[in-house]
Order: C-alpha cells, then sequence, then structure tokens
C-alpha cells in the first residue's frame, strides 16, 4: 500500500470552497496563501479595498462585526462559491487603553462585535449549509493573551475568552454532524498589525509609567524569535486538512512557548 502524502502544496484541500475573513494581510494573508496553495477555492474579505490579497483569492469589502454585514457576506460566499466547507474567522483586533476602567463602553461593544460576535453570527449563517452536507471546517482565530489578561487590551482579551468558549462548545455540538470546529491562538507575531500594537502599547505603558515589555519578543519567547504569518497559517491548515481528522474542541497555541499554561 503506498502512503497518501499530505501537506502544504499537496492539494490537500482541493475542491473545497474556503471563507476567509481579515485575509488582505498580516496572518489572514497567509491563511489565504496555504489555502490557495492546498487547491481551495477562496474567498477574502477586509472592511475596504485594498491591493494586498493573494493573487488568486475572490475578495469582497465585508463589515462583519454588525448582524446586516454578516448577511450581506454569507449570501456573497454562497454565491460566489456555491456554498462554503471551510471558515476561518480571523477578522479582530482592538486598541490599547490606560488600563481595563479607561476603556470606553463603545470600545468593549465593538472588540466584543469584532472579536467574537462576528464569529457567531457568520456560523449561525453558514453552518446550517454545512450540516445539511455533514460536512465543515470551522477555525476561530483567538489569541495567546487570554493566558495572561492584561488591562490595557482586556476588551479584546475578554472577547477572545468568549470565543475560544464558544468555539469549544459549538464544536461539541457540531461533531455528530461531521463539522469540526478548532481554535489557533498565536502569540507575539511579525505582522504590520503586531508593529501597530507594539507601538500603541509602547505609549500606553509610557503614560501609565511602565516599561514595555511587548517590544522585545525575540528576547523573551523562549524560541528566541517572533513569530512568523506562516507559523499561524501552518496551523490553520494542518487543522483543516484530513490530517486532523480526530482533532474538534481544541485550541491549538501557536506562541514559541511565550505565554506560561496551566
Amino acid at each position: 500500500m503506498t502512503a497518501v502524502e499530505n501537506g502544504p502544496g499537496t492539494q490537500e484541500l482541493a475542491g473545497k470552497r474556503a471563507l476567509v475573513t481579515g485575509g488582505s494581510r498580516g496572518i489572514g494573508a497567509a491563511v489565504v496563501r496555504q489555502l490557495l496553495d492546498a487547491g481551495a477555492e477562496v474567498l477574502t474579505t477586509a472592511r475596504s479595498a485594498v491591493g494586498t490579497v493573494p493573487e488568486g483569492a475572490g475578495f469582497v469589502a465585508a463589515d462583519v462585526r454588525t448582524r446586516a454585514g454578516a448577511e450581506a457576506l454569507a449570501a456573497t460566499a454562497r454565491e460566489v462559491l456555491g456554498g462554503v466547507d471551510i471558515v476561518v474567522h480571523n477578522a479582530g483586533g482592538a486598541q490599547p487603553h490606560e488600563g481595563a476602567l479607561a476603556i470606553p463602553d463603545e470600545e468593549w461593544q465593538d472588540a466584543l462585535d469584532l472579536n467574537y460576535l462576528a464569529s457567531v453570527r457568520l456560523d449561525s449563517l453558514l453552518v446550517p449549509g454545512m450540516r445539511e452536507r455533514r460536512s465543515g471546517r470551522i477555525v476561530h482565530i483567538s489569541s495567546a493573551a487570554v493566558l495572561t489578561p492584561v488591562g490595557p487590551f482586556l476588551h479584546y482579551v475578554a472577547a477572545k475568552a468568549a470565543l475560544e468558549t464558544y468555539s469549544k462548545g459549538l464544536a461539541l455540538e457540531l461533531a455528530p454532524f461531521g463539522i469540526r470546529v478548532n481554535t489557533v491562538s498565536p502569540g507575539r507575531t511579525a505582522t504590520p498589525g503586531g508593529e501597530t500594537t507594539r507601538e500603541q502599547w509602547a505609549e500606553v505603558s509610557a503614560r501609565m509609567g511602565g516599561g514595555s515589555d511587548l517590544t522585545n519578543a525575540a528576547d523573551t519567547t523562549p524560541l528566541g524569535r517572533d513569530g512568523r504569518p506562516e507559523d499561524i497559517a501552518d496551523a490553520v491548515l494542518f487543522l483543516l486538512s484530513d490530517r486532523a481528522s480526530w482533532l474538534t474542541a481544541s485550541n491549538l497555541i501557536v506562541d514559541g512557548g511565550e505565554f506560561p499554561r496551566g
């Protein structure tokens, strides 16, 4: 018997139709490239049209923070792809503040809408089709920062913590229908958004009278370097592939050993 080869570039997702939110740059764009290399047909989104969407992917401008935005995106995905077999929820982010109590109500709500409820709403619209086909794969992108929540980003981290709980519960509910749901939690990753976050953190930390350990990730990460978008995309591709056929309700932390466990 000849072993079946699997891995990037082997067309292991040939015939699959994938939707990736926030796929115009950084981790999202790396995920899009991986899925394209694996043979999937990919549609990706951002709030506005940009010139950095990987070649070969379809693009639609969408704001997933609202129910109306999610409904429009789901309808477009069904129209363009003819159905969705894979969803990767990557859209996310938040602005830091000088401690948890300084975060305005509207930014708490925005963090919940973008980092948590966007996934809930889009899943509610796309999962029924997967359930009918008794097949589907979903990955939610969380954050390793959930392991050590800090005040300036507490709205973001709290939303991601909610996402992780939701993801596990959804996985258990959908497992009998052949749908696998997993989470990937990146640590500090070298992306345009990551650089902006470091600069913001440094400014907030200075105003609070402290230092910024986010500026020296290569010194504090046990593996001695920042993560790359491709490191996260590799983890996502693994969870979407048949190599992870017995994995669901899991949270794969990809952080170079940065955050303490347990």
